[in-house]
């Protein structure tokens, strides 16, 4: 996907802020692509989280990234360190679908797109504010870089069902955990590969597999093949940290025509 030269961003979409937040909905920020806000759900639950939505309405034709989106692409990001008592801002992604439009392979969604965002707040019982520096690729037949800043004051409207429902319904779309008929099962690769060996109900074609770089690790688009009955994909490592992290782990989504499941797998 060719992309718009960046240092002339402001030129093109017009790099500025949102308008203050009315209700617990941000203003929409426009760009030729399509639009933005953020949406959250008013109150924190108990637990001291705000639920929320990065909500990518897009025009006919123009697409949008996942949490990986390649190697030329740009993921959803959010930068709320201009918050006030929000401590914490993690996105989550429904499942992708494979794009190729002859520049490369990438994951990502070609229809509007609402993605969940929990909000942590520092002190749950004091109010928050949130400004979150919002930055996405929208992309036609080049991508354009987006980049705002949408206000929020949650506690405004915390009733609006509206926006809740919003919410809700985003959460719904999410991969479910994954479970021992619905997952990954790592193979023996060697250092340039990741193979995994994937479990589905449903027909074993529409089964795909994505997987998220991360901590300097960089993939290629999975080869698919089947064998004895079982769906294999073998994963190219382009690029890798200098030493493999023992910590955590690697995201993935798992998806079928009976739905989708995500985990974490070890570094390879």
């Amino acid at each position: 996907m060719r992309y718009l030269n960046i240092v002339a961003l402001g030129a093109v979409i017009g790099l500025g802020a949102g308008l203050p937040a009315e209700a617990s909905s941000s203003a929409w920020y426009n760009s030729e692509g399509g639009r933005v806000r953020l949406v959250t759900s008013g109150k924190p639950d108990e637990a001291g989280k705000i639920h929320g939505v990065l909500d990518i309405a897009l025009k006919p034709g123009w697409k949008t990234y996942w949490r990986d989106p390649g190697d030329a692409g740009v993921p959803p990001q959010l930068d709320i360190s201009a918050s006030t008592n929000i401590a914490d801002a993690r996105l989550s992604f429904p499942p992708p679908q494979r794009h190729d439009d002859g520049y490369g392979k990438w994951s990502g969604y070609d229809r509007p797109v609402s993605l969940p965002v929990t909000f942590t707040l520092s002190a749950p019982d004091q109010p928050a504010t949130i400004d979150a520096n919002v930055f996405l690729g929208i992309c036609e037949t080049i991508c354009i870089p987006v980049q705002t800043r949408l206000s929020v004051d949650p506690a405004s409207d915390p009733d609006n069902a509206t926006d809740a429902a919003l919410v809700k319904t985003a959460l719904a779309t999410l991969p479910s955990p994954a479970r021992p008929d619905f997952g990954v099962r790592v193979l023996p690769g060697d250092h340039e590969t990741l193979v995994v060996e994937a479990h589905s109900p449903g027909d074993p074609d529409s089964v795909d597999f994505f997987i998220a770089g991360e901590r300097d690790y960089m993939f290629g688009a999975p080869v698919r093949s089947e064998k004895d009955g079982k769906v294999v994909f073998t994963v190219p490592i382009l690029d890798r940290p200098s030493a493999t992290p023992t910590d955590c782990g690697l995201y993935y989504t798992l998806t079928s025509a009976e739905g989708s499941v995500d985990g974490v797998l070890p570094f390879p």
